[in-house]
């Protein structure tokens, strides 16, 4: 999943930019907005790049080169742009805390993601050093098995003495 979000993001910042770049360079008539003026919001808004400004009744072309439009163009609570019944700021302020959210979502998410990863290979460090306690054991107990059944085989043809070869050992 991180592999995907680490090639997802910066492509889709990539397609975002450059959108914004032709928008920005894009040749775009004014004469567009100014045909529908003095007609009514909704067919002001048709056209994307249109802004209707309610106290003059005006639609005039989107200041592409400014984030927000400017107070003399028209102020913010009185612009609409996209949707008649909302107007500028309320968009831009639902926009703000929707982004927020989503960004605080991702970041708990990715930092959940990572807790439980390393919790997971803790489980399995546990795991298998249990599962290494337990092969130690088995073997211990073969061992003393079979240890016991060699003095059992030495008892029973008198080799009972010390092992000769043992100090090489």
């Amino acid at each position: 999943m991180m592999l995907d979000l680490r090639i997802l993001l910066p492509a889709f910042l990539f397609v975002f930019g450059l959108t914004a770049v032709f928008a920005q360079t894009s040749p775009k008539s004014g004469s567009e907005c100014e045909r529908v003026n003095a007609t009514s919001c909704e067919e002001c808004l048709k056209n994307v790049t249109c802004l209707w400004c309610i106290p003059t009744k005006s639609c005039v072309t989107y200041p592409s080169k400014t984030i927000l439009p400017p107070h003399s163009l028209c102020p913010l609570n009185d612009a609409r742009w996209g949707l008649c019944w909302m107007n500028f700021q309320t968009l831009i302020i639902t926009l703000a805390v929707v982004g927020g959210v989503i960004i605080i979502a991702l970041l708990v998410c990715l930092f959940c993601c990572c807790k439980c990863e390393s919790i997971g290979s803790r489980r399995f460090d546990a795991r298998m050093q249990r599962q290494n306690n337990k092969t130690k054991t088995k073997q211990d107990e073969r061992k003393a098995e079979m240890k016991q059944r060699h003095e059992e085989i030495r008892k029973k043809y008198g080799l009972s003495g010390q092992n000769p070869y043992s100090r090489f050992a």
